[in-house]
């Protein structure tokens, strides 16, 4: 993975190899920022870069002994960690290297730009929780004490290291207060406040913001047959998130969270605890990343009905059936209702990710939104 290879963050890739030119490459760094925003291709390229025999002002040169095998993934001083789980092939301590294989395919048949849901999947374990564990910590000393291979800096990529299983913490925290020589990590985040503060007082923090929509769309202009109008629609929903935009130009997932959300809405109009009872099933059978990506739809939902009453440009942007819906539904989402309805989807998406009972939460939830769909409308000021 090389600098060129990402999208975007052109002031982020030449401050990154600044440090390396200077000499100041410090022991420990967060690279934290929101999802789609290529936080961890920009991690490997930085790692490539570190190690290149033959850097170029830019760039890694990409043709040395150390950069060809960056680019398979398998140099023998890089190094990751990931959130991982029990599965059938192994039962009890997973640990990151178990799953090696699958997550060099994952990384390169996705280009290095992936989503934690996504990875779940790939490992087949989308109804479970992952976490670093402290099997993976016990590993990652382990392997650190061994003496570098043939590079200049042996490289610990930890992705997602809010998802560190709190035993695992004081593992992690003691090498990074006394590193090894010679010794890189780089850890990725998209929740740094969850990630205990004594941790993240012994990195350098390295912000990465979305991707700006001109860059993206530059990138899909350059790269997809879509018509301009198209990629500026893509772009504009998906606020800077490359998996985001991926994941609608594939259009599975949108179209069946808007005809899940569209049929909810109805059953709890309605008040048809029947259906709402089957609905509420078919949700708790969805894995919990699923879950919270269609709590994050529903916001979306929610905001696009306020922001219909006040005829914001951003309306524009939905067609067809989504369009039609916006317009029937928002009456029923309002200044009366709807920053309370707001904060409902949000305390779900919280309680979800700490594994609260799915099948409760959703039929509670439905339970207050038959109320909350009734309010009446406030007269405009």
């Amino acid at each position: 993975m090389r600098f060129k290879d990402i999208i975007g963050h052109q002031a982020i890739r030449e401050k990154l190899i600044q440090t390396i030119n200077d000499q100041r490459v410090s022991h420990a760094q967060l690279f934290t920022g929101p999802e789609g925003n290529g936080k961890l291709a920009m991690a490997i390229a930085y790692a490539q870069y570190v190690n290149c025999l033959d850097k170029q002002p830019d760039d890694s040169c990409g043709h040395c002994a150390s950069c060809l095998k960056y680019e398979k993934l398998a140099h023998p001083d890089l190094h990751f960690i990931y959130p991982v789980a029990p599965t059938k092939e192994i039962p009890s301590k997973p640990i990151s290297i178990n799953f090696i294989k699958q997550w060099r395919n994952f990384l390169f048949q996705n280009n290095f730009y992936v989503g934690l849901n996504d990875w779940y999947e790939a490992i087949e374990i989308e109804k479970k929780q992952g976490n670093i564990n402290v099997y993976d910590c016990n590993d990652l000393l382990k392997t650190l004490s061994y003496t570098t291979y043939e590079a200049e800096y042996k490289v610990m990529i930890i992705w997602m290291v809010e998802r560190l299983n709190h035993t695992a913490a004081p593992k992690l925290l003691k090498i990074l207060e006394e590193p090894p020589d010679k010794t890189l990590f780089i850890l990725i985040s998209e929740k740094p406040e969850q990630i205990i503060s004594t941790i993240i007082s012994r990195t350098q923090i390295v912000k990465i913001p979305k991707i700006p929509d001109d860059v993206l769309q530059l990138h899909f202009q350059n790269n997809t047959n879509y018509t301009t109008t198209e990629i500026q629609k893509l772009c504009s929903l998906s606020e800077g998130n490359f998996l985001e935009a991926r994941r609608l130009l594939k259009g599975d997932d949108e179209v069946s969270q808007f005809l899940f959300f569209r049929n909810w809405m109805r059953m709890c109009y309605a008040i048809n605890f029947k259906e709402i009872k089957s609905i509420t099933d078919e949700f708790a059978g969805l894995g919990r990343e699923k879950q919270k990506q269609f709590f994050s739809f529903s916001l979306k939902i929610v905001r696009d009905c306020l922001l219909s009453h006040y005829k914001n440009d951003r309306i524009l942007i939905l067609e067809g059936e989504e369009l039609d819906f916006i317009k029937r539904f928002s009456p029923f989402i309002h200044r009366g209702n709807g920053a309370e309805i707001n904060e409902l989807f949000n305390s779900c998406y919280y309680h979800i990710e700490r594994n609260a009972n799915a099948s409760i939460l959703f039929f509670n939830l439905s339970l207050k939104l038959t109320g909350l769909l009734k309010v009446p409308q406030p007269a405009d000021i």
